[in-house]
């Protein structure tokens, strides 16, 4: 009960919007303490919760306070430090972990804390163990925020990460040391393997960079994306293998026992071999996870104290909570602990055998589907099957070749070669069929972002589901998944239309759906072998909201922070219809002609700019779609400038007057001119900008101007995702993202 406490503590305060003062929180560990150690019962298992609570706040304090001082935000700073990690390869630059130990006064903040930084040219090129000395322009941890979507400052805080930037005058790096200690060993061995033998450099070292976004496809429509990265479950297979080498010393040399007992041997070597393998893996937090469990299971065997299944287990996770409570933030967690409790709980005595096999496969497929749709949005249907054959093919054929070819790689470059290929070769013979599987229609099933409370009820039902056989109404439980599987879906009116403007950083993308109709307007940016904000925010964005098919992808013009995620978008929904500027022919499809329109449910959408035959001129090439219906309209007007603001002022004014507005070209001066904001005279503008861009947008001036016309704002560079509605009450902005969703880890604007 104990373990349970600590960990329903952590996740209470780590779903909290702020942190407490930590003379709230000192009061509550101190007394939590006294209640868990000198009480029994019910209000022992208060005080550990209190624990659980207080220990996690001040741990999320302590990382939040290793975070790049505001006086350094935005500014150029000399710094020197070690690389660490693996550095990652981008097109004609890069990323790579930098742990910062001497530089100018001011950066004595930074000492001893890890920062990521991206260089954006050919050099230089880093190695893992180098020292460096760097210019560096940093800013605290952010990112993008929108349903269904990765959040990087919560990956931050998990990883007590200070800050991120990139290099500034590359000219001027210089390399004060070679490579040198574990990381570097790693990286040469990993380049050794070559390019060719990716799944073996994963399952060896850890070393996913050569896996590309087919790979992964391939890996999340099969559900074996937990067996590719090394999880805890290859941590725990090495124990064993290790635990097994000591049988087998024993059985050569009995004497042994003779000094040591058998039974210690054994756990010694277990954690030894899951230590050795931890390290290989580069201490990534699922193996150290792991290895604490493996850890406690050790410490009781060595004091000789009996240690059934259960007990282990509830010591593990709450060796795990108490060590680090801002694990429980990783997806791995919870599915490593809560699939191991499963399997304890359904299946104490699991025989051996593909009957065994089978009734773990189906308890996890049952168990841990609540926590990926939760998770991860999605649903392998192919993954029970997919796991049937991968797990033992992978954890017991591929993982010990791969380790085995990197021990003689080690030792010899000659021998190791044709072991790596080897290894490979056995991946090879289950990728084949993998891909196959992954190519089939329907593999992997998106949903719409969960609730909470949907996803309670799905772990009931699944605990209901697994009951011990011959109780009555089991499959009652199948009932308790359907909000979680097929939650409520936004259905609008007729003539009712909402928009949502996707936060994709300092580009566009917005969403505009009608009762059964949907278009996509931009994608916002992507840099080519770097990022594509089309596939990391725009697609899970749609998946989340719950959007089936996409009717029409409009780009509004080829600027790449409009354009650039397009080609993403159109991979992973199909649109029926595209539409972009007459002269631009960076994408196939339909022109956006003035004069041009349509109606859906009630909603009429039309064209306003470019007219026929206008030569393309980028910004003001823009499309210009206007939406209207009885119950209220929006204009979309792309980056147009003052040039073409002034030419539909002349030729189209009675279409201007709107309740919504995506301020043109991100609130730059080049735009939103007196006229056409008195024109427009919108109730709400929206504005779409990246948090503390260089460009300086949206412009102070600007926004006065909104404000001076009664317009009320908002920006995705602070609220996330935006909804607007319009419907029988109105235009009226229901949902900033950051604002409701927000959690202690998010950065607070000044």
């Amino acid at each position: 009960m104990v373990a349970s406490c600590l960990l329903l503590g952590a996740v209470l305060a780590l779903r909290l919007p702020a942190i407490p003062s930590p003379w709230l929180i000192v009061p509550v560990l101190a007394l939590g303490m006294v209640a868990w150690l000198r009480r029994r019962g019910v209000v022992r298992g208060l005080g550990a919760v209190a624990v659980g609570f207080a220990w996690a706040l001040l741990q999320a304090q302590g990382a939040m306070d290793l975070r790049l001082p505001a006086t350094l935000q935005g500014r150029d700073v000399q710094v020197q430090g070690r690389v660490i990690d693996l550095p990652e390869q981008r097109g004609d630059g890069g990323r790579f972990m930098f742990r910062i130990d001497a530089g100018e006064p001011a950066a004595l903040a930074l000492f001893g804390h890890d920062v990521r930084l991206n260089r954006y040219s050919s050099e230089p090129v880093v190695h893992s163990g180098e020292r460096w000395a760097l210019t560096v322009r940093l800013r605290r941890p952010r990112g993008v925020f929108n349903p269904g979507g990765f959040d990087f400052e919560k990956l931050a805080l998990q990883r007590r990460l200070a800050a991120t930037g990139y290099v500034r005058a590359p000219e001027s790096a210089q390399r004060l040391a070679p490579p040198a200690g574990l990381d570097a060993w790693r990286d040469r061995l990993s380049r050794a393997m070559g390019k060719q033998a990716r799944f073996v450099r994963a399952l060896a070292l850890g070393d996913t960079r050569e896996l590309s976004a087919r790979d992964w496809e391939v890996l999340r429509a099969t559900g074996l994306t937990h067996l590719i990265a090394i999880s805890g479950f290859h941590v725990g297979l090495l124990a064993g293998f290790g635990a097994l080498l000591a049988r087998l010393a024993f059985w050569l040399w009995p004497r042994i026992g003779l000094w040591w007992p058998r039974p210690q041997v054994a756990a010694v070597s277990a954690f030894a071999m899951a230590a050795l393998y931890t390290a290989a893996a580069g201490f990534a937090l699922p193996t150290v996870r792991t290895l604490l469990m493996i850890g406690v299971l050790l410490l009781a065997r060595l004091l000789r104290r009996p240690a059934g299944a259960a007990s282990t287990f509830a010591l593990a996770l709450a060796a795990v909570v108490l060590a680090d409570p801002l694990s429980v933030l990783a997806p791995g967690f919870w599915l490593s602990f809560l699939g191991v409790g499963w399997l304890l709980w359904c299946l104490p005595g699991m025989s051996a055998g593909w009957r065994g096999l089978l009734s773990a496969q189906a308890v996890s497929t049952i168990g841990l589907l609540p926590l990926s749709v939760w998770f991860f949005g999605q649903a392998s249907l192919a993954g029970p099957l997919a796991n049937l054959v991968g797990i033992p093919w992978i954890s017991l054929i591929v993982v010990p070749l791969s380790l085995l070819a990197g021990v003689v790689l080690w030792i010899s470059p000659v021998l190791g070669a044709p072991a790596v290929d080897f290894a490979q070769a056995a991946m090879n013979l289950l990728w084949q069929a993998l891909e196959r599987v992954a190519d089939l229609h329907g593999t992997l099933v998106w949903l719409p972002e969960p609730t909470l409370p949907a996803l309670v009820l799905a772990i009931i039902g699944g605990f209901w589901l697994l009951l011990p056989r011959g109780l009555p109404a089991r499959g009652l439980g199948v009932f308790l998944f359907l909000p979680l599987l097929w939650p409520g879906q936004l259905r609008l009116p007729d003539a009712a239309f909402s928009l949502d403007v996707i936060d994709v950083g300092q580009g566009l993308s917005v969403l505009v759906r009608t009762r059964d109709h949907s278009l996509l307007f931009d994608a916002g940016p992507a840099v080519q072998g770097r990022f594509d904000m089309g596939e990391a925010a725009v697609v899970p964005a749609l998946h989340a909201l719950g959007l089936a098919r996409l009717d029409v992808l409009v780009v509004s013009h080829g600027d790449n922070d409009h354009a650039g995620g397009a080609a993403a978008v159109a991979r992973a929904f199909a649109p029926a219809l595209r539409y972009k500027p007459e002269a631009y022919d960076g994408m196939p499809g339909a022109d956006c002609q003035r004069g041009d329109h349509w109606r859906w449910d009630g909603v009429d959408f039309a064209w306003l700019h470019p007219p026929p035959h206008f030569p393309y001129l980028r910004n003001d090439s823009s499309c210009v779609l206007r939406i209207s219906s009885a119950l209220g309209s929006a204009l979309l007007p792309g980056d147009i400038e003052s040039v073409i603001e002034q030419r539909l002022l002349r030729e189209q004014t009675a279409a201007l007057p709107v309740d919504v507005l995506v301020v043109p070209h991100h609130g730059s001066t080049t735009s939103s001119s007196p006229a056409f904001v008195a024109a427009v005279s919108p109730r709400i503008a929206l504005l779409a900008t990246g948090h503390g861009n260089r460009f300086g947008l949206p412009r102070a001036a600007v926004v006065q101007r909104y404000r001076d016309a009664g317009a009320t704002l908002a920006d995705t560079a602070d609220a996330g995702l935006i909804r607007v509605r319009v419907d029988a009450s109105g235009a009226r902005v229901v949902q900033r993202w950051r604002h409701e969703k927000r959690r202690l880890w998010h950065e607070r604007d000044e």
